[in-house]
């Protein structure tokens, strides 16, 4: 029997309330090995995402932050009593899919099973409803707007899947920055991950990679402009791996893999605590019960068929 899971506010901070997000894979599913690690394999390599995962959901606890955690079908099968945890901790559990497929190398009918699948293990493992999702590698493009039908068909209440920018690994420029509803008479809301706009140009600016190399200061400068100038909670998000300096390395993956995947692992956990001290937090649900009230106007076209 699934429960309906009470929405948890943000920390009591001042100024908005933005959402503090975990991408539930471990260090071996990642997009970056994805030509080099065949996904046959995973059960026989060294699992962490399980000690990394509760070291965060400890670094919660210690700062009062609730957050959401997008965990991946694969892993709820397989480490339950961390579903429990972290929906017992007072955080909310979403769906990242089953085993971090892209969209956009699934057909409407895989997706649909890979999103179904995904959800029962979550729920099955929790006891706790379902009501989000996030697209593997921000996954929902221009190629695949079909995908947010099906969510919808499935009572998804909303996605976080669109990552307004370009970029050599994902990406979809033309989707507005901010809370749009992507499929008319559907109660499913999208919002996208964060970016922010200077000087004519738009930038990531919600977390990952470009959190971890990058300077403290931009990041910090970018969220107080989407706060204050662009009035808008800032959808963050990270991964379980990024601050484990013991995971296993993967020297035959292409040096461009490598640099993105390792960079600045050391620093990450100290970064994030001073992040979340700074800001006020909370989880993904509660931020889109508050953007669905002021959606922008989008009609995405489809270029491709389910």
């Amino acid at each position: 029997m699934v429960a309906e899971m009470p929405l948890v506010k943000g920390p009591p901070k001042t100024g908005l309330v933005n959402a503090f997000s975990v991408d539930v894979e471990d260090w071996f599913q990642v997009g970056a090995f994805e030509k080099v690690i065949d996904p046959a394999d995973w059960d026989s390599l060294a699992c962490r995402v399980d000690v990394n995962t509760n070291r965060l959901l400890d670094m919660c606890a210690d700062l009062g932050v609730k957050a959401t955690f997008f965990t991946l079908g694969w892993v709820a099968a397989r480490h339950p009593a961390l579903m429990r945890r972290i929906v017992e901790q007072g955080h909310e559990l979403a769906s990242h899919g089953w085993a971090h497929a892209r969209v956009f190398t699934m057909d409407g009918a895989g997706f649909a099973r890979d999103i179904g699948d995904a959800r029962k293990a979550l729920e099955d493992a929790s006891g706790a409803r379902v009501i989000g999702y996030r697209a593997p590698s921000f996954s929902i493009d221009r190629r695949t707007p079909w995908a947010h039908e099906i969510l919808g068909e499935q009572g998804y209440l909303y996605s976080s899947s669109v990552a307004p920018i370009a970029h050599d690994h994902y990406g979809w420029r033309q989707a507005p920055r901010f809370a749009f509803r992507p499929v008319a008479g559907a109660d499913l809301i999208e919002i996208p991950v964060t970016t922010v706009e200077a000087m004519g140009r738009r930038m990531a600016a919600g977390g990952g990679g470009f959190f971890r190399v990058l300077p403290y200061g931009f990041s910090q400068w970018a969220m107080r402009r989407v706060n204050t100038q662009d009035e808008r909670p800032i959808i963050f998000y990270f991964h379980p791996w990024e601050v484990d300096t013991d995971q296993p390395r993967v020297p035959h993956a292409p040096l461009k893999s490598r640099l993105r995947h390792y960079t600045n692992i050391d620093g990450m956990e100290a970064k994030l605590r001073r992040m979340l001290e700074e800001f006020a937090w909370g989880r993904m649900d509660n931020v889109a019960a508050t953007e669905a009230q002021r959606l922008v106007e989008f009609t995405p076209v489809v270029e491709f068929e389910r």
